[in-house]
């Protein structure tokens, strides 16, 4: 196994049987056949067709859209079709920056294709010339990627908040980092990818930040959403990264780009530049 494995397994969408998801008669995600076939069922909502997914439009603007789609997606979730609900609304916008046409849970984005995005912090420690990176372990009782290895903060980012804030909010409910401490969080790009799953199409975007943390600060967990921190060699953490499937797969992309920034990953290498271009789809 390598990176470049690590970065295909992020970016495996297949087109074929998604269609467009229009909103206002612009392109705003892609949504399975299976799951269009069940939206024709809410013909006030969804006009279905082979070609696309249309969100009515007589459904003219944020509050009517938002309530009309979020009653669809309750009862889906009471029928166990979304599960994991989270009372978390997310964007729904044509960009990054652009205004939103609605807001949607976030557990059924997915389902919609809709691009959506996160912060993820990587915490590291200088010891004299070595770098160490502090990794967390989800919980095993999350509903999402259990048991699996984590960036030392992440979350996705929800409607109404900015990304400075939220990544201060996350820091504090999973690692209890203090908002002074984060405020020092160095914002150094974003990856994005295209990846399937069960739900459907997330072509999504996550902001990096490193926050180089003091060597006597040890991180903890405050939301039961991380189960334990360990504060790793960065050798060790790019030889999991590399060798294993044992961090949730974006986060994978995450340490990956942080490699390459601080040249641990050196230009020479035949790959390289295949792995560089991989981190931004």
């Amino acid at each position: 196994m390598s990176f470049l494995d690590r970065i295909a397994e992020c970016n495996n969408w297949q087109p074929a049987g998604f269609r467009p998801f229009l909103v206002a008669a612009t392109e705003v995600g892609q949504v399975g056949d299976a799951f269009a076939d069940r939206l024709a069922d809410f013909p006030d909502v969804f006009r279905v067709d082979a070609d696309a997914v249309r969100l009515h439009e007589e459904l003219g603007d944020f509050r009517s859209r938002t309530a009309a789609v979020d009653a669809v997606l309750r009862q889906l979730a009471d029928e166990g079709l979304i599960r994991g609900w989270r009372d978390e609304a997310y964007p729904i916008a044509t960009a990054w920056g652009a205004e939103a046409l609605l807001q949607m849970e976030r557990a059924a984005v997915p389902f919609f294709g809709a691009s959506s995005y996160g912060v993820h912090l990587n915490g590291f420690v200088r010891d004299g010339e070595r770098i160490l990176m502090w990794i967390g372990r989800r919980a095993r009782d999350k509903h999402t990627y259990p048991g699996m290895l984590d960036n030392t903060v992440a979350g996705g980012q929800p409607i109404g908040l900015s990304l400075r804030d939220n990544l201060a909010k996350e820091a504090a409910e999973e690692a209890a980092i203090p908002r002074a401490l984060a405020d020092r969080a160095v914002a150094v790009g974003a990856i994005s990818y295209r990846h399937q799953t069960a739900e459907g199409y997330k072509p999504d975007v996550q902001f990096c930040y490193d926050l180089e943390l003091p060597r006597d600060f040890v991180p903890h967990n405050t939301d039961g959403e991380i189960e334990s921190f360990h504060l790793w060699p960065i050798e060790q953490v790019a030889e999991i990264v590399a060798e294993t499937r044992d961090f949730k797969f974006n986060c994978n992309l995450v340490v990956i780009d942080f490699l390459v920034r601080h040249g641990i990953l050196d230009p020479s290498r035949p790959d390289y530049l295949a792995i560089v271009r991989g981190l931004h789809r």
